[in-house]
């Protein structure tokens, strides 16, 4: 997976699954541009990755933010869009319709506008990696809302392969990844909530930011993969 000389940006890259992706691309011999809206969690990522790595705080949500950050990085060759968010958990009972709301706008929107704005910069024939969230295909209670957010990111990757090629555009579906996720439950119910997801996992693990850095690294490397979703969750769809 040799990606020297080619210029990868990481959208979302300033912490795990973006995080673990821009110094997987660095290893392979890229030069790696990672983003993010916080620019103390900014600055706190470019001090774990090499000094080849910048960076730059971006609200991916904002067209105008998007074009500058583009209009500064140049011409590239690959885009990786790894931005969470929390909202849009929860029973759909109790599931409010601004808090989706608020799920698509951090999101879908985020990977929609980020990746109409890149196409002016973006090589013709790179590639586009999405990351989105196992949820989108597998059924897991009180992730309604996350399913409808990934499931329609999912939805577009066909057809945008079809429409931007030889542009190639791929997605990589994580499942429970130990990241800063994570952060907002408290950690002895989070660890107990791992170690229920693990005993019910074909792996018996949950999984790390390097496990889904992995998978979108193969799909940044192999020039032969575009329109394909690739499961990274341990075999949660199976179990």
């Amino acid at each position: 997976m040799d990606l020297e000389g080619q210029k990868v940006a990481v959208l979302g890259g300033t912490s795990g699954i973006g995080l673990a992706t821009a110094r997987a691309a660095v290893d392979a011999g890229a030069t790696v541009v990672i983003a993010g809206r916080d620019p103390q969690r900014l600055e706190k990522a470019l001090k774990e990755l090499p000094a080849t790595v910048t960076g730059a705080t971006v609200d991916a949500t904002s067209t105008d933010s998007l074009k500058d950050f583009y209009s500064d990085l140049g011409t590239f060759d690959h885009l990786v869009l790894a931005v969470s968010g929390r909202a849009g958990g929860g029973p759909f009972e109790s599931l409010e319709a601004e808090q989706l709301r608020r799920a698509f706008e951090g999101k879908f929107f985020a990977y929609f506008l980020a990746i109409q704005a890149a196409l002016k910069t973006l090589r013709e024939g790179g590639s586009i990696v999405l990351v989105t969230a196992a949820s989108a295909r597998t059924p897991f209670p009180g992730t309604s809302g996350l399913a409808a957010v990934n499931g329609a990111l999912e939805a577009m990757i066909p057809t945008l392969a079809l429409e931007l090629k030889p542009t190639r555009v791929n997605g990589v579906s994580p499942g429970v990844i130990d990241t800063p996720w994570w952060d907002d439950m408290p950690q002895e119910r989070r660890q107990a909530a791992f170690a229920q997801m693990a005993a019910s996992s074909p792996v018996a693990r949950v999984g790390q930011p390097e496990d889904v850095a992995g998978a979108v690294l193969f799909l940044l490397a192999d020039s032969y993969m575009t329109g394909t979703i690739v499961e990274c969750d341990g075999g949660a769809r199976i179990k």
